[in-house]
């Protein structure tokens, strides 16, 4: 009999979401929808529903380091997604830590601003986000209001705007970009994957719903979850994408808050 194929383990470093609909309760949903196994490192608390962000209330950083040294003595992981860093000591910690016991695949998703426009990180953090996680790091996954957050410019308007800017991002450090176009107008939703090799646009249709809560922690966590199954990093965006699509489509089954929802899961299970 052949041996049972290892299910890979996937470990999210992000900030806590009460409402299930972002940070690191979406990323456990997703991993264990893609068929992985989820594990967690909490960097911060958050007291927010679907309308907003009331309060932010940092982890201490040896006590992030307490967890990862913890849980890596015991679990081998694959892949990481790092999402909410809220300060230079959290990014510094989490480098730290990432040093000394590195997986094949990082990947940064720079969460700075919520979909409700709330700041979820000073400036400090921004800087240190820019200039010690970045480059240590195989992918990030900026929006088009985070790269201009990293890069201190004008957020794009439009496709040429967003292919200007991908060089500049590559010269944070990370080997690759995906830099999201979600929040250009169109009935498509123009992303584009950037390296030194060159770019490409993958496209997908524009979901008419109001249930984007998480949408871009949601879509990291799911490329993080295809590139620990052993996927190229083009084939897992391409099938996080489409995965995210049908989350979207799904989001109307769901009943979760009176703002602007989250994307359903599980909508291949349920």
């Amino acid at each position: 009999m052949s041996a049972t194929p290892r299910i890979a383990n996937v470990l999210t470093i992000a900030g806590s979401d009460p409402s299930g609909g972002a940070g690191i309760q979406a990323d456990l949903k997703t991993f264990s929808a893609l068929g992985t196994y989820a594990t967690s490192v909490i960097t911060a608390l958050t007291a927010q529903n679907t309308r907003g962000v009331s309060g932010v209330q940092p982890v201490p950083a040896a006590f992030i380091a307490e967890q990862f040294d913890t849980l890596l003595d015991d679990v081998a992981i694959d892949a990481v997604k790092i999402g909410m860093i809220a300060g230079r000591e959290v990014a510094e910690t989490v480098r730290e830590c990432l040093q000394r016991r590195r997986p094949r695949w990082v990947v940064l998703d720079p969460v700075m601003v919520a979909k409700s426009g709330d700041i979820l990180v000073d400036d400090e953090g921004i800087q240190a986000v820019r200039e010690l996680l970045v480059p240590c790091v195989d992918l990030i996954t900026p929006n088009l209001p985070e790269a201009a957050v990293l890069l201190d410019a004008d957020t794009p308007r439009d496709s040429d705007a967003m292919q200007a800017l991908l060089p500049r991002l590559l010269e944070l450090g990370a080997p690759h970009v995906l830099l999201k176009g979600g929040h250009l107008d169109g009935e498509r939703c123009p992303d584009l994957l950037g390296s030194a090799e060159g770019s490409s646009w993958l496209e997908a249709e524009r979901i008419a719903t109001r249930n984007l809560h998480g949408a871009g922690c949601t879509l990291s966590s799911a490329i993080t979850a295809h590139l620990a199954r052993g996927e190229p990093l083009v084939s897992a965006v391409q099938h996080a994408k489409v995965w995210l699509s049908q989350a979207l489509h799904a989001s109307e089954r769901l009943s979760v808050g009176r703002g602007r929802g989250p994307v359903h899961h599980f909508h291949a299970w349920w």
